[in-house]
């Protein structure tokens, strides 16, 4: 009788861990599709369609210790684990509409790219590298651009994480935003390495 009891009562805790286990995945590779799609259309003509890792800068997507940790669990329900794999959603009115005042903005943005005036950042913005490069009448066009794309970034990712439903899922979306950037930016763009030192591609 007592086996019996705590056979079932390991099997309930072993439910409600799958089910915790199930619910925080992040689906990286799904994650990573969508955002090259969304910089496609925003960056344009403008994209160079380079390789990851070129000219010796490793721009792998770098999974977070929850999704390389392997547990029981996931030896044990393998297929519920699979058959619980979310659609990564990006397609929704905000999203559609920051997207598209994102590759509005680009024509404005893109001269300043490619005379290294500004770049990524690290953290999947847009920072102004040289200020000194432009002139004084120009300056104040320049920091409202940056100002309004980077309140479209910051609330492009928010909303792609809210669309999944996992709100919680913000920072694993950004990471996977910085380094797509970076990794369709053309070539003598400039970007930030991971200590904030800018690079130029």
């Amino acid at each position: 009788m007592k086996i019996a009891k705590l056979t079932s009562s390991f099997t309930m805790l072993l439910m409600l861990t799958a089910c915790v286990t199930i619910n925080i995945y992040f689906p990286a590779a799904e994650a990573r599709e969508a955002a090259e799609k969304i910089v496609d259309d925003i960056l344009g003509d403008e994209v160079q369609k380079s390789i990851p890792g070129k000219d010796g800068q490793s721009l792998q997507w770098s999974p977070s210790a929850q999704q390389v940790s392997f547990s029981l669990l996931d030896l044990l329900i393998p297929a519920a684990h699979a058959a619980a794999k979310p659609d990564f959603s990006v397609n929704t009115p905000e999203v559609r509409r920051l997207q598209a005042s994102m590759k509005r903005r680009n024509s404005s943005l893109h001269p300043y790219y490619q005379k290294g005036v500004i770049g990524f950042t690290h953290n999947a913005l847009v920072g102004i590298r040289q200020l000194s490069a432009v002139s004084l009448k120009q300056r104040a066009q320049l920091k409202n651009l940056v100002k309004a794309e980077n309140s479209d970034r910051n609330r492009l990712y928010k909303e792609i994480a809210r669309a999944n439903g996992h709100p919680e899922w913000e920072k694993d979306v950004r990471s996977v935003f910085g380094q797509t950037w970076i990794r369709k930016a053309s070539k003598g763009w400039w970007y930030q390495d991971a200590g904030g030192s800018w690079v130029k591609k």
